[in-house]
């Protein structure tokens, strides 16, 4: 961890040169000027995430009514990175870490989580430490499961045990597994309030401190993982755990559980309704009474809406061909829109986090040419003050509007995408660029993508298809996911291509192809199906070998889950652009990290080795200890620079 001192120098000076923009790569690798914000119980206080200088990230503590700035705990991004920051207290935040470690040939993650004053004092771990006789080393540090509302510096936490062993003999072996602890933030003093099980991987609490719910993996005899988890709740006063649902995450089928409303005793989450996932209810009562709360007739429920330290429940998201808030909270609803009329415009408006009596909160507002600005709101006062913009370094540059159009794949199926003309542009005969999402099982969002964006500020057009294969459009779109399914998903990213010449926005001799991580396989895999469509690729963190990506994971616990979704068979060879670099006929740029967790770094390598032996043009930048989403801005800034370079130069 880097000191606080050092952090905050980085700090003050990145936001302090916010208004230069250097050149466009720079201004659109830059990281979001707040990552994460949190509000006080109190309302008094705003705690923000924000970047420091390079991979640097730190909290910063804003006063309301003084308005002042105040870094209180930095890492430094190499060894540590700052996911969030949730008050437990007036006075006091629990944070959590993650990073990488142990070298590029075999790097695992680890994860952890500290406490701070809001003054920067008495940092106290919270992840249990290794001990001296446990008999492996287990680098899950835990998380928070409930930040105890109704009381002042203590939580619930998730934390792993591992077995003990003394001069040969194993002392402790029921020490295994996750158990959820209550511990005092400040002082650092635990007790356990569930014992620790081997198979346990999730717990949903009624957000005051009880555990209603937990969930179970089924593993085989070697530790792999089924697919499949178990979860069981108990009825208020009772100690007696039931069977609530059976979620087999590899099918996608069974009630998967998020949170439990105390009041009204029962759990809210996710299960499929009629081929799409909907809010659903179940009684935890004994009688699993059923209710479906929510369910939208052509796409998948995105999530729960929670606000508060108790997380309660007050709506659902979902996207269509825009995001979409719909809220049961009558209160929530009418601030919602009250909040929207007066931030007007085309905008996604988000409450992020309310105070503990809900009248004051972080409100977060955006667009596809706004990349979003931070509002402190009273509701009280009706006061609506700007905090922050998300990507100040954006300033003077004109982004190009999103629209949501649809196009005909090859069987006649209306695949629907996201298209960025560049502004003030004819709209015709453009350098062009498909960029298929990662995933696969994600979708692309109406709203600022820094890449899109970058590449439009460039002069291109740019078509974002959601494939068949991605998910957020119910289970019969999502068919056998971009792996098993790949000729469907290629296909409709292909056909993207197709649309964009024939509709005139693309000349078709500088029509490119990029992606990241599934994305990559997509820019990779398509111009192994449709060689010479498109005149350059670009894929950074890309599978390339489906049974090689197979293999990667046969030491981890997902392994048969992996098995599952990738497939075997000829899909292996026919569906790996590795296999087939000789009927790849456009030149190929490449980007990965070495800690990368999700595609291993070895892809890229061997893709760039094929292409080469077959006589292709292919160039292969390598970023040490960097991961899979490349978090430096020098490494983003270098990437995006050489890719526009790189496609802009295709057809010449």
């Amino acid at each position: 961890m880097s000191s606080l001192a050092v952090f905050s120098a980085a700090l003050l000076s990145t936001t302090a040169g916010a208004q230069s923009t250097p050149n466009l790569a720079a201004a659109f690798a830059a990281r979001p000027q707040v990552e994460q914000a949190s509000m006080s119980p109190d309302g008094k206080k705003i705690a923000l995430v924000m970047p420091g200088k390079g991979r640097a990230t730190g909290v910063v503590i804003v006063d309301i009514a003084s308005g002042v700035m105040k870094p209180i705990y930095g890492v430094d991004g190499v060894t540590d990175q700052i996911s969030n920051c949730y008050w437990v207290g007036s006075a006091r935040l629990a944070c959590q870490l993650w990073g990488v470690m142990g070298g590029a040939t075999a790097p695992i993650s680890y994860s952890g989580v500290v406490a701070v004053d809001d003054s920067g004092a008495n940092v106290k771990l919270l992840s249990r430490r290794q001990r001296l006789g446990e008999i492996y080393m287990d680098t899950r540090g835990g998380g928070i499961v409930d930040l105890l509302p109704d009381e002042q510096g203590a939580v619930l936490m998730a934390r792993a045990y591992a077995p003990e062993m003394q001069t040969g003999t194993i002392i402790r072996v029921d020490q295994e597994g996750m158990a959820v602890d209550r511990i005092d933030t400040r002082n650092g003093t635990s007790r356990t309030v569930l014992q620790p099980d081997r198979t346990a991987v999730d717990f949903v609490t009624d957000g005051h401190g009880l555990v209603r719910i937990r969930g179970h993996e089924a593993t085989t005899e070697e530790g792999y993982a089924r697919g499949r988890i178990a979860y069981q709740y108990r009825p208020a006063g009772s100690s007696d755990w039931k069977l609530l649902s059976v979620v087999n995450y590899t099918a996608r089928t069974g009630f998967n559980p998020y949170a439990v409303d105390r009041g009204l005793n029962l759990a809210y989450g996710l299960e499929p309704v009629d081929g799409r996932d909907a809010l659903v209810s179940y009684k935890l009562d004994g009688t699993l009474a059923r209710a479906v709360v929510f369910k939208h007739p052509a796409v998948d429920v995105g999530g729960l809406i929670q606000i508060g330290r108790a997380r309660r429940v007050v709506g659902v998201s979902y996207t269509t061909e825009r995001n979409h808030a719909e809220f049961f909270d009558p209160d929530m609803l009418a601030l919602q829109q009250r909040l929207e009329k007066a931030l007007g415009g085309n905008k996604d408006v988000t409450i992020i986090d309310t105070s503990a009596d809900e009248r004051k909160a972080v409100v977060w507002a955006g667009s596809d040419t706004d990349p979003g600005r931070y509002y402190f709101l009273d509701r009280d006062t009706n006061k609506l003050a700007l905090l922050t913009e998300s990507n100040p370094e954006l300033a003077g540059i004109e982004l190009s509007p999103v629209r949501s159009i649809a196009y005909r794949a090859k069987d006649g199926t209306e695949i629907p995408a996201y298209l960025t003309i560049p502004k003030n542009s004819s709209g015709k005969a453009l350098p062009a660029i498909v960029l298929p999402h990662g995933g696969p099982e994600s979708r692309d969002y109406w709203g600022y993508d820094f890449l899109s964006q970058y590449f439009a500020a460039r002069g291109f057009a740019v078509i974002q298809p959601e494939f068949r294969g991605s998910a957020g459009f119910g289970s019969a779109w999502f068919q056998k996911n971009g792996f098993r399914g790949w000729r469907t998903s290629i296909g409709d990213v292909a056909d993207a291509g197709h649309y964009l010449v024939s509709s005139g926005i693309a000349d078709p001799n500088k029509l490119c192809i990029f992606g990241w991580s599934y994305g990559g396989y997509a820019a990779l895999q398509a111009n192994v199906l449709e060689p010479g469509l498109f005149k350059a690729a670009v894929a950074v963190a890309p599978v390339t070998d489906l049974g090689e990506l197979r293999a990667s994971s046969r030491d981890s616990t997902d392994y048969l889950v992996e098995q599952e979704r990738i497939g075997g068979g000829a899909n292996l060879a026919e569906g790996s652009p590795a296999r087939n670099a000789d009927k790849i006929t456009a030149p190929v740029l490449m980007f990965q990290g070495t800690y990368d967790l999700n595609v291993p770094v070895a892809q890229s390598r061997l893709m760039d080795a094929k292409l080469r032996a077959a006589g292709k043009r292919s160039e292969l930048v390598i970023f040490d200890k960097l991961e899979h989403s490349l978090r430096d801005p020098a490494a983003r800034e270098k990437m995006l620079q050489r890719s526009g370079d790189f496609l802009a130069a295709a057809g010449k």
